[in-house]
C-alpha cells in the first residue's frame, strides 16, 4: 500500500487553470469597456513568447525568445478582449506596436496597486521561465506595495 493518492481522473489543474484564467480576461475586459485603469491599478502581464497565437513584431520576438513582460498603465492604446486571448498597443523603444496574447501564453498577472498575483503554467509551453529585469515595453515602473500578499499561485505539474 503507498502513501500516494490515486491519479485523478478528473483534470482538476486544468479547470482551476481555466477558472483563474477567466479573472485576467474578466479584469481586461472591464479596462476595455471603460476605456482606462481605475485608480492606481496597472499590470505586469508576463507570458510566453513562444506559444501559438502570439503576435509579437520580430524585434520583440528576438529580444524576448522564451517569456516576456508588459505594463499596462498609461501609455495604452486598442485593448481589445474576446475569450480567448487579447490585444494591447503598446510602446517599445518608442517603436508603436500592437500584440496579441492568447491567455494560455499568460504565466503571471499582478497589480501591483494592490498586491494582486496569479500564476499560471503556459498552455503549450515548456516548463521554466526565462530572466529578465525589467518589462519589455516603455511603461513606468511602479514600485509593489509591502504590506500583505493576496498571491494565488497554483502548481499544475503532475506527478508521476
Amino acid at each position: 500500500m503507498t502513501d500516494e493518492p490515486p491519479e485523478s481522473l478528473i483534470p482538476y489543474d486544468e479547470i482551476v487553470q481555466e477558472a483563474l484564467r477567466e479573472v485576467v480576461g474578466r479584469v481586461l475586459h472591464e479596462v476595455e469597456k471603460t476605456g482606462g485603469l481605475p485608480g492606481g491599478h496597472h499590470f505586469y502581464i508576463t507570458f510566453n513568447t513562444r506559444v501559438p497565437g502570439v503576435e509579437i513584431p520580430r524585434h520583440l520576438s528576438e529580444r524576448f525568445p522564451e517569456e516576456m513582460t508588459i505594463v499596462i498603465q498609461h501609455r495604452f492604446w486598442d485593448l481589445k478582449v474576446d475569450d480567448e486571448q487579447f490585444s494591447v498597443g503598446l510602446s517599445f523603444g518608442g517603436v508603436p506596436s500592437i500584440l496579441v496574447i492568447p491567455f494560455g501564453a499568460v504565466t503571471d498577472f499582478v497589480d501591483p496597486a494592490v498586491d494582486f498575483s496569479l500564476k499560471f503554467q503556459a498552455n503549450g509551453a515548456p516548463e521554466g521561465h526565462e530572466d529578465h529585469d525589467e518589462p519589455g515595453n516603455d511603461l513606468p515602473v511602479a514600485e509593489p506595495i509591502e504590506d500583505g500578499s493576496n498571491v494565488v499561485s497554483v502548481d499544475f505539474t503532475r506527478k508521476k
